[in-house]
């Protein structure tokens, strides 16, 4: 069990059982965070029970963990805490009493993780066993005969706790119901409060100081890697986190390239390099995403008129289509520009984001028939490609829909980008 009185342990740091159980230790006692407010809270756990109360569940098990796809997930929407040390965390909602949050560490790590989580009740993995702690305080509720969901801890890949986690669970649970559940958080976040967009905005104005450092690296004699690290401090800086960065380069005299590289390699850049990428920064759990071409020196010409007259008019022409009452075939509608204009593009034309990338997804030829909401977060990201698909110029930015129009929050001006 914890020990509550730090007293008795004070002297005894050195014992692993003791030091992986301790509460209250005022350690960080002057650390500073920030904090969603407790009626932002109460709305996200309100939203979660009556979830519940549809599904018939008595309690759900949430998880989140550091993949791009995950980025902490429920877990994080319902607690503050991003892990990072694990495959996931897990928070336990059961429809009356308090949550638990489950976390992989204990002894200073853990109460660190306290100041940040707006669950109270944090608790340390036993080593990797989530599941018998689970059980445990599943057990202290008077739940161990309940009806228990897990929605999946990734949504995009539908992947749910590892196989020993569930094992211990059933073990420990013989006469729970058990249910590995659908995603039902997309519903929830696709749409977000006042508090969530603060978030998404900072997020943006991050991935724009980001976007600018590499601006202002890109010179002839710089590497990629070189580029990467100038976004990555600038994001770090402005105290957010990195979410992906995505950069690659070629000669826009003899290119090679139709979009930018997670793995940014040591290549160097040369004048009339012509320089691809996507960046994404997130704040809190939120995330936005950006990228434009950016030109070392002055491009070809007929690659400057690939931008002026293809990829910049074509990415306007999709932007004028969000705003509410508008639908998303609107936006693949305005999307065959680029074939109508000789041109192709790769498949994602838009998607949504609700901490990270998701749906909503619109492709060339292919377009959910969805009405387009206040309140969502879109990233709009054509990437228009030549006809012999040697160059592609990827042109996107984050636009939070408002009750009349749209906000672009990576606030940076569209003109064609001349660095070096």
């Amino acid at each position: 069990m914890p020990i509550s009185n730090f007293e008795d342990a004070r002297g005894s740091l050195d014992n692993k059982a003791s030091f992986a159980n301790l509460v209250d230790t005022q350690w960080h006692h002057d650390a500073v965070y920030e904090s969603f407010s407790d009626g932002e809270y109460r709305r996200r756990y309100q939203a979660v029970y009556d979830k519940m109360d549809a599904l018939g569940f008595d309690a759900l098990i949430v998880g989140g963990g550091p993949s791009h796809w995950s980025s902490g997930g429920g877990m994080l929407w319902l607690t503050g805490h991003f892990e990072w040390h694990g495959m996931a965390c897990y928070v336990l909602v059961p429809r009356h009493g308090d949550p638990v949050l489950v976390y992989s560490m204990g002894g200073s790590h853990l109460e660190s993780v306290r100041l940040v989580s707006w669950v109270k009740d944090v608790r340390p993995s036993g080593n990797g066993r989530f599941g018998k702690v689970l059980v445990e305080a599943i057990e202290e509720r008077g739940l161990e005969a309940g009806r228990i969901g897990h929605p999946p801890i990734d949504p995009r890949h539908m992947d749910y706790m590892p196989v020993n986690q569930h094992r211990d669970l059933e073990e420990g649970l013989p006469r729970a119901e058990l249910v590995l559940i659908e995603d039902l958080f997309h519903e929830l976040l696709v749409v977000k409060s006042g508090e969530e967009l603060d978030c998404v905005r900072r997020a943006g104005q991050l991935c724009s100081d980001a976007f600018d450092a590499m601006v202002g690296r890109a010179r002839p004699g710089v590497t990629e890697e070189q580029l990467r690290s100038a976004a990555a401090n600038a994001i770090l800086e402005g105290g957010g986190e990195v979410d992906f960065l995505i950069i690659a380069s070629t000669s826009t005299f003899d290119p090679h390239l139709i979009f930018g590289s997670p793995r940014p390699s040591r290549r160097v850049l040369q004048r009339g390099d012509v320089i691809l990428n996507e960046l994404a920064a997130g704040y809190r759990g939120y995330t936005a995403q950006i990228g434009m071409p950016i030109f070392v020196g002055e491009p070809k010409a007929s690659v400057r008129k690939f931008f002026e007259q293809i990829a910049l008019p074509g990415f306007l022409k999709m932007a004028q289509e969000l705003k509410p009452g508008k639908r998303l075939t609107d936006v693949e509608r305005a999307g065959r520009f680029f074939r109508d204009n000789g041109y192709q593009s790769r498949p994602i034309h838009l998607h949504g984001i609700d901490l990270v990338t998701g749906p909503p997804h619109v492709f060339a030829g292919d377009a959910p028939d969805e009405e387009i909401r206040p309140g969502q977060v879109l990233m709009l990201e054509p990437n228009p490609i030549r006809a012999d698909g040697n160059l592609g110029l990827f042109f996107g930015h984050t636009f939070i829909i408002t009750e009349d129009g749209n906000e672009m929050v990576t606030k940076f001006s569209t003109d064609m980008v001349v660095a070096g």
